[in-house]
C-alpha cells in the first residue's frame, strides 16, 4: 500500500463511518496482521470500542480474520481489505447501474445491501417495498413478489452474491474466554457451491408506510413484530453481499462499448455489445479474451430491432479485425468464421488514451504529440523526436526534459563502449506504459483524497449558510409547486443577506477552480473534460447554489474514479497477462 492509498481508505472510513472506524481501519492497514488486544493497546482506545469497529469492516466485508501464527489454539487475527474499502468511492456508479438495469427496484435493493454491507433475501425485500410503498400515492403499495423477482434478477446475473459461511475450525471444546475457537473465512465466495442459488422464502404482502413521528410506540411494536416475522421466512442465517467484481465486469465491458461506438458507429459497438453479452458467463474475470464465438451465433444474438443483413454483418465483423484498435480478432474460420473481443488488447488502449489525454491537457497538444510519438515508435534520439514530430529544436528539448522531471517519459543510456563515455552513448528516449499508468494512477489517488478533504473542509467552515440556502431553496420549490407569485418568491430569495450572497459566490468560485483542476489533469476523454468545463462556466441559478456545490465536487469525485478504474483494470489485466 502507498502512503497515497492509505491517506484515501482513511478518509472513506472517516467519511462513512466516523473516526473510530478510521482510526481502527488506519492502524490495520499500516501494522498489516493485527490481534484484537494488540489492535487495542496501539489504537489506545476501549475494547470494546475496538470490538464494534471490527463489527463493521467485517460485516462490510473490509477485514478479515482467521487463526493466527500460533494456530488455532492461539488468539484470531484481523486483516484489512484495502481493496473493499476503494469500492466506497464507487458506491453511486453501482446504485445507477443497477437503477440503469432493474429500475427503481432494483437501486433500492443494491443501495440497501451497500448501506448494511450484508442483509438476508427476506430483510431486503420488506425494506425495499416499505421505501417504494412511501413514495406511491395513496391507496397505492408495492407487492413483495414484485421485489422478489428484481433480488432474483440480480443474483441470476451475479450482481448479488451469498456471503460465504462462517467455517469453524477443528477445536470443539479448547477454546478459553480470551481464546475462543478459531473461524476462518474463506476468502473467495464463488467457492461455495451455492453462491448464486436462491433460497425458498415465505413472504407474502404489501409494503407499509412509515407513520409519523407520533407513532413511536406503534413503530417499536412493528419493528418488534417484524424481528419476529423474519425468523419465519426461510432464509435466517443466509445473507447477501454486492459482487463488486461483476460490477466491475459491467463496467469494463461498457468503456470498451462506448469505445468501439466512438471509434466506429453504433452498430460496431452494438456487435460487440452482443459478443460480451454472449460470453459473460463463460469468460473468466482475468482472462485476455472472450469465448470464442462463430458469426452465425453472433448474427442469432443480435437484437431484433437492428435489421443486419448477414453479408453486412460479416463485412463489420472484417472492420473490427483489421482495425488498428484490435478489440476484436480472429480466432478461427468455421461457423462462418471465429471471433473474440481482446479485452487485455482493449484496456491497453484505453489506458494509452487515457495517458495521452492527461499529457495533453497538463503540458500542451505539441507535448502529447512527442508522447504519442514515443509511444508509437518506442525509442528515439532527441533528434529523431525533433524531425518526427515536426517541433524546433529548443521546443523539443524543453517538451522532453518536462516529460522526463514528471517520470512521463524515460530515458535509456545504450553504450558502445563499456567506460559508457557521452560521446559514445546513445541516449533514447522511452515511454514504459504500464509504470507511468501506476504513476497516474497515485495521482489519482491523490486527487480524490484533495477533493474528499476539500468537500469537508467547506461543509464544516460554512455549515450554517449552506444549510440556510438550503432551506430557502425548500422553501421556493414549494411555493413554485403551489404557484405562488412573484412577489412572495422574491421575498423568500431576499431572506439571503448580500454579504451571504457574496459569500456564497466566493465559495462556488473556489470550488469551480477545484473541480477545474482536478478534471483537466485526470481525465481520460478529453471531449467530456471540455464538456464539464463548458457547464461550469455557465452562471447557476441563485436558487441552487448549495446544491451545485456539493454536486460539482462529487461528480469530479466520480470522474478521477473513472480514470481510477481503467487504469486498475489495466494494470491487473497485465499482470494476470504475463
Amino acid at each position: 500500500m502507498t502512503a497515497q492509498e492509505v491517506r484515501l481508505c482513511g478518509l472513506l472510513l472517516q467519511e462513512h463511518f466516523g473516526d473510530v472506524v478510521e482510526n481502527v481501519g488506519t492502524h490495520l492497514i499500516r501494522n498489516g496482521v493485527l490481534t484484537l488486544r494488540a489492535l487495542a493497546h496501539e489504537t489506545k482506545l476501549a475494547l470494546d470500542l475496538v470490538k464494534k469497529s471490527l463489527c463493521v469492516l467485517v460485516q462490510h466485508g473490509m477485514c478479515t480474520f482467521g487463526p493466527g501464527r500460533r494456530g488455532p489454539a492461539g488468539p484470531v487475527e484481523y486483516h484489512i481489505n484495502c481493496e473493499h474499502i476503494l469500492h466506497m468511492l464507487r458506491y453511486p456508479r453501482y446504485i445507477y447501474t443497477a437503477k440503469s438495469l432493474y429500475g427503481d427496484t432494483g437501486e433500492l435493493i443494491v443501495e440497501e445491501i451497500l448501506q448494511r454491507g450484508q442483509m438476508t433475501m427476506s430483510s431486503t425485500v420488506k425494506t425495499v417495498a416499505d421505501r417504494l410503498t412511501h413514495n406511491m400515492p395513496e391507496g397505492q403499495s408495492m407487492d413483495y413478489n414484485e421485489v422478489v423477482s428484481a433480488f432474483s434478477r440480480l443474483v441470476e446475473t451475479h450482481f448479488l452474491q451469498r456471503c460465504p459461511p462462517m467455517a469453524s475450525a477443528e477445536s470443539s471444546g479448547t477454546g478459553s474466554a480470551e481464546t475462543p475457537p478459531a473461524v476462518t473465512q474463506p476468502s473467495n465466495p464463488e467457492s461455495h457451491p451455492d453462491c448464486y442459488k436462491l433460497p425458498y422464502i415465505s413472504l407474502s404482502g404489501h409494503g407499509k408506510r412509515r407513520r409519523s413521528s407520533e407513532d413511536g410506540e406503534a413503530d417499536q411494536r412493528a419493528a418488534k413484530k417484524a424481528k419476529t416475522d423474519s425468523s419465519e421466512c426461510g432464509d435466517e442465517g443466509i445473507h447477501w453481499q454486492v459482487n463488486f467484481e461483476r460490477f466491475h465486469l459491467h463496467f469494463r465491458d461498457q468503456a470498451i462499448i462506448s469505445a468501439v461506438s466512438c471509434k466506429l458507429d453504433q452498430t460496431s459497438g452494438e456487435i460487440v455489445r452482443t459478443m460480451l453479452r454472449m460470453s459473460e458467463v463463460t469468460t473468466s474475470a482475468n482472462a485476455a479474451f472472450t469465448q470464442a464465438l462463430s458469426a452465425n451465433e453472433i448474427f442469432r444474438a443480435l437484437p431484433s430491432n437492428y435489421n443486419i443483413a448477414r453479408p453486412i454483418l460479416d463485412q463489420y465483423l472484417t472492420l473490427l479485425v483489421d482495425d488498428p484498435m484490435e478489440f476484436v480478432g480472429k480466432a478461427g474460420d468455421s461457423g462462418g468464421g471465429m471471433f473474440v473481443v481482446n479485452l487485455h488488447r482493449a484496456l491497453a488502449n484505453l489506458a494509452r488514451a487515457t495517458l495521452e489525454s492527461v499529457v495533453q491537457e497538463r503540458f500542451g497538444s505539441r507535448s502529447a504529440r512527442i508522447f504519442r510519438l514515443l509511444l508509437r515508435k518506442r525509442h528515439l534520439e532527441q533528434k529523431q523526436v525533433e524531425d518526427f514530430a515536426m517541433i524546433p529544436a529548443k521546443e523539443a528539448k524543453e517538451m522532453l526534459y518536462t516529460l522526463l522531471s514528471e517520470n512521463l517519459v524515460q530515458l535509456q543510456e545504450i553504450p558502445k563502449t563499456p567506460d559508457h563515455a557521452p560521446s559514445r552513448t546513445f541516449y533514447l528516449y522511452t515511454v514504459n506504459q504500464l509504470p507511468t499508468a501506476r504513476l497516474l494512477l497515485q495521482h489519482c489517488y491523490k486527487t480524490v483524497g484533495n477533493l474528499i478533504e476539500r468537500r469537508l473542509y467547506e461543509t464544516k467552515e460554512n455549515k450554517r449558510l449552506l444549510e440556510k440556502s438550503q432551506r430557502i431553496e425548500a422553501i421556493l420549490a414549494s411555493l413554485q409547486a403551489t404557484g405562488a407569485e412573484a412577489t412572495q418568491l422574491t421575498e423568500v430569495e431576499e431572506m439571503i443577506t448580500a454579504p451571504e450572497r457574496q459569500q456564497l459566490e466566493s465559495l462556488r468560485h473556489h470550488i469551480n477552480n477545484a473541480c477545474l483542476r482536478t478534471c483537466g489533469v485526470n481525465r481520460s476523454k478529453p471531449t467530456r473534460t471540455c464538456k464539464l468545463l463548458t457547464e461550469m462556466a455557465v452562471e447557476p441559478p441563485r436558487a441552487q447554489t448549495s446544491d451545485l456545490l456539493a454536486v460539482r465536487l462529487d461528480s469530479s469525485e466520480n470522474q478521477v474514479d473513472e480514470t481510477i478504474f481503467l487504469l486498475e483494470s489495466y494494470i491487473n489485466s497485465t499482470q494476470a497477462s504475463r
